[in-house]
């Protein structure tokens, strides 16, 4: 059994009966995981472990777990910054930014791929103008320029630790206040206009090798009338025609408020993958994904499925302890616990 198309989140810190029949379902291929999934590295290995063992070809297993306030896993890991502290070092030292980037990406990637975690959606590509509720310091900056190069750093650094990049909220979602978890953002400049700001950290990251893409839940009325989660335009014509990308397309989640505009959940999904999504979200909503595996008929494209394998990671300690006991991880991890403190932007000796 191949992987489907839909990606679940389960109930706890260890699967359950229910857990177990929805991630067998021929619809699923991977796995998204919360805080409430987590209780110590230890028990995520365990976890993880337990979820590959269900099928074969596994599940993809992925979280949000950006640096910040979005960071699933605290105790026992590593404090990841919020991106928006590496902006701010750019601003004064950009080489010692872009270092401390990579550094950080490489912590992030190694301490999550110890504990069986394939992916994080990691990293928010926005632009800050300052205006948005939901992005707000998540991103790295309000110049594109910056973002590109900031994210570029970070790249490379998940790439060290043996993991993928998904870039977020596709083509940006920084221009827009409301937030799409509980709004339908509309953002009603020209496609000129984002084009000119926005889409350049997307389109420098495509050429960077970024392996996979989320778009956002908003509209852009000037270009589609559909968010650009539910667009051909946007994810066909633009993202893989204009910007030449190649790799995953994973939809946001289809139980914000930002996706009931496309109907049920059912028609969520559909309108997703016929958009060009590879991969459907559903989280914290067990009945809507009941129902979306009792009432979606999807055939992968073997294009799909070559995606979707490319999203496992790679290289990996076999646990945390280990991981700290490598000289070169130790290093990042002080070089990133100082980030935010006013020592970080130090010049590098």
């Amino acid at each position: 059994m191949g992987l489907g198309p839909v990606m679940l989140d389960i109930a706890g810190a260890e699967l359950t009966a229910e857990d177990e029949v929805r991630l067998c379902h021929p619809l699923v291929g991977g796995v998204i995981l919360f805080t409430r999934n987590y209780q110590s590295p230890h028990q995520l290995a365990e976890l993880t472990a337990s979820i590959r063992e269900l099928r074969s070809p596994s599940l993809l297993i992925a979280v949000d777990h950006e640096g910040g306030r979005v960071q699933r896993f605290r105790e026992g890991f590593t404090r990841i910054p919020a991106m928006r502290e590496l902006g701010k070092i750019w601003d004064e030292h950009p080489k010692r930014a872009k270092h401390l980037a990579q550094q950080a990406g490489y912590v992030l990637a190694a301490e999550l791929r110890a504990c069986g975690v394939d992916f994080s959606f990691t990293p928010v590509l926005d632009v800050d103008y300052g205006q948005s509720s939901v992005i707000g310091d998540r991103a790295f900056h309000g110049d594109p320029q910056a973002i590109a190069e900031l994210a570029h750093s970070l790249l490379l650094g998940l790439k060290q630790g043996g993991m993928h990049t998904v870039g977020k909220h596709f083509p940006g979602h920084g221009y827009v206040q409301a937030d799409s978890h509980l709004e339908i953002p509309v953002d009603e400049r020209s496609y000129t206009d984002i084009e000119l700001c926005d889409l350049i950290p997307f389109r420098q990251m495509v050429n960077f090798g970024l392996t996979a893409v989320m778009p956002a839940h908003v509209i852009y009325p000037k270009v589609d009338s559909r968010p650009a989660g539910f667009s051909p335009v946007w994810l066909k014509n633009i993202l893989r025609g204009q910007l030449g990308f190649e790799g995953c397309i994973f939809s946001d989640d289809l139980s914000m408020a930002g996706a009931t505009v496309a109907g049920s959940i059912v028609q969520r999904a559909e309108a997703a993958l016929n958009a060009g999504c590879d991969m459907a979200l559903v989280c914290n909503n067990p009945s809507a994904a009941d129902e979306l595996l009792a009432g979606l008929e999807w055939d992968m494209p073997a294009t799909g499925k070559a995606r979707l394998a490319q999203m496992r990671g790679r290289h990996h300690a076999e646990s945390l302890v280990q991981l700290h006991e490598q000289a070169e991880f130790v290093k990042a991890v002080h070089e990133i616990a100082a980030i935010g403190s006013g020592t970080a932007a130090l010049p590098l000796t």
